[in-house]
């Protein structure tokens, strides 16, 4: 069988650093096949060489036998090869359908767009994909999530023979991506083949039939997912045998740190009410839409005051704006680490102590010495890979810049995090040590509540679980008597 891709040699360099050395890849019809690594692979590079975004060095690659080139992003789309990238481009102020057929507007009468039609087309695809979305809906006033299953729909909109799906879960919950997953079953069964990168293991030994690891730009392996163990691909990944993916040590103490009692939200969260104790790592686990993340906008000042009571270390208090949320000790890590999470135009450094220039520029006036002795300390203290503290975050891998985001919270010196989706987009071995991060931290005696889409993660480190549904609190479950089909019996 003729493949649709084969990459042989591919080769990537900026100014006189090898982003990829050896790339190789070969891509079956009705297939998925992951590609693995870790952040700073040559993963992402390599997928923009083969979207024509950027241009190789040196290699080959041949589509259905046949060797081509691609000077643009378009000359790949002609070629029968679409992608749906991991960080989202929507145009926020144009409706679903518009965003889905941007600068492919189906036209009518005197060349006016007939968005009629293109509304139609587009609900059809939404509908068939199983998509509970209106295609009239403005993209400003959807959620992250609905905004990725908007993206998958456009790249499938192409109608493309070869489709390129990198980390199109990460803003989805375990129903959105289930539907996903359908969509994909359906696209293999029509002879597309699909290259599929995920930092979520569960996701490729689930659906993916053949894999490819890269590491440190060059190609390690390939084979049949079948035939490799979930300990055997995470030691190409990273480079070593990890002994335990989860590193939990924190042992939670009898002493009450926080309360909620009754919390509303501007939403339709009601009657939220849960303790944490010092040293205790809790989990909000939900679906998407379950209330989780509105409850995290509450406690850190960013929602209105709907009622409902906040106690801190025995005393009550109201939270109306951040600043007051961090002098009370709260750290909050957004969801969206480039949305929310950091300014990718500045600096590593302008970037850790942005939480803390009251302290770092007294009178306005800012103290260079204090704000780059600042800086070492959390690039040392998070190993964050990064040449020198002036390059822009965003020229870091999403593991460094989750490192980044994380340095800059614990420069605030908190005494509670709260962590939504902490790991999202980041490599097993970044996520380990995103872990270690947490565990020490709540060893050392502070408290994390955190929300996470991923139940393996739940389950392998939280304490306590506090199941979201509809907005409320459905039930809670202590760690001896966690398991997968206890926490989903309470979400769904």
């Amino acid at each position: 069988m003729q493949p649709l891709l084969e990459v042989r040699g591919l080769t990537k360099s900026f100014g006189g650093v090898a982003a990829l050395s050896d790339g190789r890849f070969t891509l079956q019809p009705g297939s998925v096949h992951a590609l693995c690594g870790g952040n700073g692979a040559g993963k992402s590079t390599f997928l923009t060489i083969v979207m024509g975004i950027q241009q190789r060095d040196s290699g080959t690659i041949r589509v259905k036998g046949r060797d081509v080139t691609f000077a643009r992003p378009s000359d790949a789309l002609d070629a029968g090869i679409s992608i749906i990238e991991q960080e989202l481009s929507p145009v926020p102020a144009m409706s679903v359908a518009e965003n889905i057929y941007l600068g492919r507007e189906p036209v009518g009468l005197l060349g006016r767009v007939d968005f009629r039609r293109m509304n139609r087309d587009a609900q059809a695809l939404l509908d068939q994909l199983h998509f509970n979305i209106s295609a009239r809906r403005l993209m400003m006033d959807l959620t992250v999530a609905e905004l990725q299953l908007v993206e998958i729909a456009k790249a499938l909109s192409y109608n493309a023979e070869i489709i390129i799906m990198d980390e199109p879960t990460s803003a989805l919950g375990e129903a959105e991506a289930d539907q996903l997953f359908a969509a994909v079953a359906r696209l293999k069964e029509q002879g597309k083949g699909i290259i599929y990168v995920s930092h979520r293991l569960s996701e490729i030994f689930g659906i993916a039939d053949t894999y490819t690891v890269f590491r440190d730009g060059r190609f390690i392996d390939s084979g049949a997912v079948a035939d490799v163990t979930r300990d055997r691909l995470i030691e190409m990944i990273v480079g070593r045998p990890l002994t335990e993916e989860f590193a939990k040590t924190n042992t939670p103490t009898d002493e009450t740190v926080f309360t909620l009692r009754g919390l509303n939200t501007a939403g339709w969260v009601r009657d939220v009410s849960l303790d944490l104790r010092r040293g205790e790592i809790v989990a909000l686990y939900g679906l998407m839409g379950s209330g989780r993340s509105e409850i995290f906008e509450r406690l850190f000042g960013l929602g209105s005051d709907e009622g409902g009571e906040i106690t801190l270390f025995g005393e009550r208090v109201h939270l109306s704006t951040p600043k007051e949320a961090i002098d009370r000790g709260l750290a909050f890590v957004t969801e969206d680490r480039k949305g929310s999470g950091l300014n990718l135009m500045a600096s590593v450094r302008d970037n850790i102590c942005m939480a803390r220039l009251d302290e770092l520029s007294p009178l306005g006036v800012m103290r260079r010495r204090r704000e780059v002795s600042a800086a070492a300390q959390m690039i040392e203290a998070f190993g964050i890979r990064t040449p020198n503290d002036r390059i822009d975050v965003s020229g870091l891998s999403g593991g460094n810049q989750q490192k980044v985001v994380l340095g800059k919270w614990f420069l605030t010196q908190p005494k509670i995090l709260l962590l939504d989706e902490p790991t999202r987009g980041v490599d097993v071995g970044a996520k380990r040590e995103i872990y270690r991060v947490m565990s020490e931290f709540a060893q050392g005696g502070g408290a994390v509540i955190m929300v996470s889409s991923e139940t393996d993660e739940v389950l392998g480190m939280a304490d306590r679980v506090v199941v979201m549904r509809d907005g409320r609190v459905s039930g809670e479950v202590a760690r001896k008597d966690m398991s997968a089909a206890a926490l989903l019996h309470l979400a769904a």
